[in-house]
């Protein structure tokens, strides 16, 4: 129903005015966790939508200006129009809430999870740093994103008949991609020389409108380039090591000089993990000649205004370079900052394996006097890996701090209940987002609205799920074993317990199949019957997932299961949103202490979805005895942990889901949903992320510069 604000001015557009309005929203990724954005598009045309998977660009292009003349001849369509694109507008006019200097903040990442049109994620590290931007936007925070474009994408997970994962390219369409070129006073492609690699290495530069917060991608896929250096940002975290510290240089040293050439000022650098952190050397170089410091100065003064967030749980997952390489690449640089080539490297030298080479960690850690983990656990963890590299504190603990991640709630939240959220309180709920408070209503929706909200979200999964197959079969055709194991046999009447993440050995994908004679008896259950969904895409590089994923496809192929465990293909923002919304039940159970955060538990929650974990990463700090379950020990033990798995699922969480009261709904189940949407979205939305980051770093950094320029 189309409810118009009386505080919004509606204006009256000529027909190109509106035309052009379309498109200026669909160059916004505003309308990706607007819903009324999302539906404005569905309006114009619900089956090109669908088509186009949800990409407006992609979706305006296709339709004649005839289509688009008529719709915006349409008084329903225009009222709507209206509505969203006058409230697109005072969102984006909307003064800063944080804009006192010198607070601006430049974000530094490898990758950005926004929306599935703009493919440059891999998992969890992107959505992350996709949800600070949008975020950051939200609450008006002065921020800019850099990060790389990746023509070629990530991967493409196509699985064969034998369950294998063959990676396909994944190219950008940037023609119809949310995305802008950047263009110089000339109006050409804007163009950087990135400073110090010889032969010399250009990059382009594109941007996304996150909203308020603009995100700028460099492209080194450009004709100026040698085929080599072309490739240097074709693809997201490439196994070739030289090409990979080449991708880091321009990541780091060419996305510093691009926010130099474009003018833009900013005050505290964040960087988030170790890609990126080679602009902690451009930081000193751009002090040093801009500021006239000399470099001790400008070294402290870098130190003292970065910031730098690890996600590492373990030394060996860091990225390490050896010096002969680094010596090659930075051979002129060291000397352009003044330093001898032993201080240059000392600052990524790991006194635990000095003989080693450069450590990109440790390169953070040192240069960064703000450091923190991703939640409370893993910052035990990590202070405990590198109590070699951090100092220590007066009071003699690390000076390791942590900032538990959060998740864009309005992204996250599924349109139903965010329908509820704003026909109960408001839509300036979002404003209220990390207080309990906000979510406490929650208790009152009666039991049958969750309930069916639940059911329509499972049915709505098994339907795309299906319509996936189905458009598999159309284009290659497709072995009816393999579509039973992708999901066409899937029932949205029974218990789902999903599973979704990355395909690797410390997340333990298929620690549920340890007995399968044990687990095809609760499969099969006659009266209370349970279907397993899973999900993810194991790095290309990385074989043992691979073959994880194997026996799990090939698990699903069985067909004493009945088709109730399925493999959905190639994981991402949008199969990602359907199994959070679907499934009953979300399952994470990683080898204690190896999850340094992971957020798809969170995400899963604020929808109702149950969470059920090992202790590791944000659990502890979630889990309060009402809200999911608990299972496991630490150190994590396979065959103790799959035991205490299925007897929790046998013993409390099937009876507790078939448990039907004489309203035919299950009220005990409805009500740990609730506790879970109650207690969960407050203390692990991005809102609260936000604020903690401000409160730790942000605000006294930038109250500290302001003290140094007032006394100078």
């Amino acid at each position: 129903m189309i409810n118009n604000d009386p505080s919004v001015n509606l204006a009256i557009p000529t027909l190109p005015e509106k035309i052009k309005g379309l498109k200026d929203i669909s160059l916004n990724l505003w309308w990706t966790w607007n819903p009324r954005g999302k539906n404005l598009f569905k309006l114009l045309n619900p089956y090109l939508w669908k088509e186009t998977r949800h990409n407006p660009i992609a979706m305006l292009k296709s339709m004649s200006q005839e289509e688009l003349n008529n719709a915006c001849s349409d008084e329903y369509f225009i009222r709507e129009y209206d509505y969203v694109y006058n409230t697109f507008q005072l969102y984006i006019q909307d003064s800063n809430i944080y804009a006192d200097e010198p607070l601006p903040i430049a974000y530094f990442c490898a990758e950005y999870g926004l929306h599935h049109s703009v493919p440059i994620y891999s998992g969890g590290l992107g959505f992350l740093a996709g949800d600070i931007l949008k975020e950051s936007s939200d609450m008006g925070l002065p921020m800019v994103g850099i990060g790389f474009m990746y023509p070629k994408g990530y991967v493409r997970q196509i699985i064969g008949t034998d369950g294998w994962q063959n990676g396909a390219e994944e190219p950008i369409d940037k023609d119809t991609a949310p995305i802008e070129r950047v263009l110089d006073a000339d109006e050409n492609h804007f163009t950087i020389k990135v400073p110090f690699i010889d032969p010399p290495v250009f990059a382009s530069v594109w941007k996304i409108n996150v909203g308020r917060v603009t995100l700028y991608l460099l492209d080194t896929d450009i004709e100026k380039n040698d085929p080599w250096d072309r490739e240097i940002s074709s693809r997201l975290y490439t196994s070739d090591i030289n090409q990979r510290l080449r991708q880091q240089i321009v990541l780091g040293i060419g996305g510093y000089r691009v926010l130099e050439e474009l003018g833009i000022e900013y005050s505290i650098l964040h960087l988030n993990e170790g890609h990126p952190a080679f602009a902690l050397f451009e930081r000193v170089r751009s002090f040093m000649e801009n500021e006239d410091l000399t470099l001790d100065e400008a070294i402290t003064k870098v130190k003292q205004t970065s910031v730098f967030t690890t996600h590492t749980p373990l030394q060996a997952a860091t990225d390490v370079y050896n010096f002969d390489m680094m010596s090659a690449a930075f051979k002129d640089y060291w000397e352009k900052l003044g330093m001898s080539k032993e201080q240059f490297m000392s600052f990524g030298l790991n006194p635990d394996n000095p003989d080693v080479g450069f450590n990109m960690t440790v390169f953070g850690l040192n240069m960064c006097e703000n450091k923190n983990a991703v939640s409370k656990k893993h910052c035990e963890v990590a202070t405990k890996i590198w109590s070699h590299v951090l100092p220590k504190k007066e009071d003699g603990s690390f000076a390791m701090d942590y900032v538990t991640n959060g998740v864009h709630i309005p992204t996250w939240l599924g349109d139903d209940l965010t329908a509820i959220l704003n026909q109960s309180i408001g839509e300036k709920w979002k404003l209220l987002q990390d207080t309990p408070s906000c979510w406490s209503f929650i208790k009152e929706i009666e039991n049958k609205e969750i309930w069916n909200i639940s059911q329509n979200s499972k049915i709505l999964m098994v339907n795309y799920i299906r319509e996936k197959v189905r458009i598999k079969y159309a284009k290659e055709g497709i072995d009816p074993v393999v579509a039973m194991a992708e999901g066409v046999l899937l029932d949205p009447d029974i218990l789902t317990i999903g599973f979704a993440r990355r395909m690797t050995q410390y997340k333990r994908p298929d620690l549920i199949l340890s007995d399968l004679t044990r687990l095809e008896k609760i499969l099969n259950n006659r009266d209370r019957p349970v279907q397993i969904i899973f999900a993810g895409k194991a790095h290309p590089a990385d074989m043992l997932g691979k073959k994880i994923l194997q026996h799990i496809f090939k698990t699903a192929q069985e067909s004493r299961f009945g088709g109730r465990i399925a493999f959905i293909e190639d994981y991402g923002e949008n199969v990602a949103k359907y199994l959070l919304h679907g499934v009953d039940v979300w399952l994470n159970n990683p080898t204690i202490p190896m999850e340094a955060c992971g957020t798809s538990g969170m995400k899963a929650s604020v929808n109702g979805t149950l969470h059920l974990s090992s202790l590791d990463g944000w659990w502890p700090e979630g889990y309060n005895g009402k809200n999911g379950w608990s299972f496991g020990e630490e150190p994590s033990n396979d065959a103790n942990d799959a035991k205490a798995l299925y007897e929790l699922i046998e013993n409390e969480i099937i009876p507790l889901y078939y448990d039907y009261g004489n309203d035919i709904i299950p009220n005990k189940w409805i009500e740990k949903m609730k506790e879970a949407m109650t207690t969960i979205p407050s203390e692990f939305s991005a809102r609260r992320m936000m604020k903690d980051y401000l409160r730790k770093f942000y605000i006294p950094i930038s109250l500290k510069l302001q003290k140094e320029t007032k006394e100078s």
